[in-house]
């Protein structure tokens, strides 16, 4: 599974052809008024604390170089003091900046705002995975990149796994299961679908979403079936899929009288089940012989 990932990730993040410049320099002979329109280089990352920005105002060597968010969410900028920053995007905090600056100090003011260091938004992945723990977001992050940068599944993990949103997010560095938060967003994945590449399954994460990987929930078969042991339980699994999943019938095996040995209001019970029927966590399948 870890090779998996690692292949996965490495065809995502492939390099591109590099895009056509949409923002040529400024010719040094050209008049101010004839440089390109601002707003240039920029997507829709919100700016957080302890992020650290790249500004770049033509023609303003001394302006122009690296400030960091304070955990106020503003930055101190020459000739105008303090700009708030957080919760901008960058075109927005680029748009900023050009007022400011268009007031009174810099006629005609050509700005450019990047990310140098991205250091203020986070998601967090546990449970079974190699390295949990907290994940910077280098820009926008998909699920399978956060999977890898944790080391992808253990053996022990789930066929499932649970992202949450939180409406009402916990204090900075701790993750947050469904329980701590019944108003979040919660979102199941399967991971054999992530793997394959399925639509759907490779969400884009968000600011302090968490990734949980459970343990997988197991079941046990018994009996005429070719390889019995014990089988990871995958949602709504069947008798019959957990059947196929152990190699199918022996030719003595039956598909007739199975039953499940099942854990019930801590009573152990003997079901009768036919093929269509839902294996649960824990249980044991007994496949018998046929009678001729």
């Amino acid at each position: 599974m870890n090779l998996l990932f690692s292949l996965l990730l490495a065809l995502h993040l492939a390099p591109q052809p590099p895009a056509p410049q949409t923002s040529p320099q400024v010719p040094e002979t050209a008049p101010r008024s004839q440089a390109p329109v601002a707003n240039v280089n920029v997507n829709g990352y919100v700016i957080g604390a302890q992020d650290q920005l790249k500004i770049t105002v033509f023609d303003e060597p001394d302006l122009s170089t690296n400030y960091r968010v304070d955990s106020d969410g503003m930055i101190t900028f020459p000739l105008i003091g303090r700009v708030p920053a957080r919760g901008l995007t960058l075109s927005e905090f680029q748009d900023r900046l050009i007022a400011r600056l268009t007031a009174g100090y810099i006629r005609n003011p050509q700005v450019r705002v990047e990310i140098d260091q991205y250091k203020s938004q986070n998601v967090f992945v546990i449970g079974e995975v190699r390295t949990p723990g907290k994940m910077t977001m280098t820009g926008t992050m998909s699920l399978i990149e956060a999977l890898a940068m944790a080391g992808s599944p253990t053996a022990a993990a789930s066929n499932e796994l649970v992202v949450v949103h939180p409406r009402r997010p916990k204090a900075e560095g701790t993750p947050t299961l469904p329980e701590d938060d019944r108003d979040a967003e919660t979102t199941r994945v399967n991971i054999k679908d992530l793997q394959v590449g399925k639509a759907g399954q490779n969400i884009v994460l968000q600011d302090g979403d968490t990734i949980y990987v459970p343990k997988a929930q197991t079941f046990y078969i018994t009996g005429q079936v070719r390889n019995p042991g014990s089988y990871v339980l995958d949602p709504g699994m069947t008798v019959l899929q957990a059947i196929s999943l152990a190699g199918g019938l022996t030719e003595r095996g039956s598909d007739r009288g199975i039953k499940i040995i099942r854990i019930v209001d801590g009573r152990r019970r003997e079901i009768d089940v036919r093929e269509a029927d839902g294996v649960l966590a824990n249980d044991t399948i007994q496949i018998r012989q046929k009678f001729f």
